[in-house]
């Protein structure tokens, strides 16, 4: 039984597919991607040289697209102060007031937490906002008005 270049490349494709599920290197899936395009060269008729070259072109393109894509984009905040990461980031607590050290008492959810204030913040009473989370530390900042 004779295989086809088309088979080869699928074979290949699944391979790189496999490889990097068990690895979850992302770049494995763009070489996955370049072989795949190979197959569908191969379906086309092109012939094998021309394959290669599509396969090389689409598996080292998707793998530059995503670097450049990925050294242009915006840094994530730190987790302590990444609403995407901590929930509690931008809720508003009371504080009654301020001890010498800048931390205080706050309640929050139901149970008293230790508070800290943010650097450089006024150790104002009042509604603060919640700017993250450190630990079990809320770290605080003077809320603005409510709109």
């Amino acid at each position: 039984m004779e295989l086809s270049a088309a088979t080869v490349w699928w074979v290949l494709a699944g391979i790189a597919v496999a490889v990097e599920l068990s690895t979850g290197t992302f770049y494995m899936l763009m070489l996955a991607l370049g072989l795949a395009a190979g197959a569908i060269a191969s379906h086309l008729g092109f012939d094998v040289p021309l394959q290669i070259v599509t396969a090389a072109a689409v598996a080292g393109g998707g793998t530059a697209y995503w670097r450049w894509r990925r050294t242009h984009a915006v840094p994530a905040l730190p987790a302590a102060s990444n609403r995407d990461v901590n929930l509690d980031i931008g809720e508003r607590v009371f504080v009654q007031e301020w001890s010498p050290n800048r931390t205080a008492r706050v309640q929050y959810r139901g149970s008293p937490w230790e508070a800290r204030l943010a650097p450089g913040a006024p150790a104002t009473t009042g509604e603060h906002r919640v700017s993250a989370v450190e630990g079990n530390w809320l770290v605080l900042e003077p809320a603005a008005p409510r709109q």
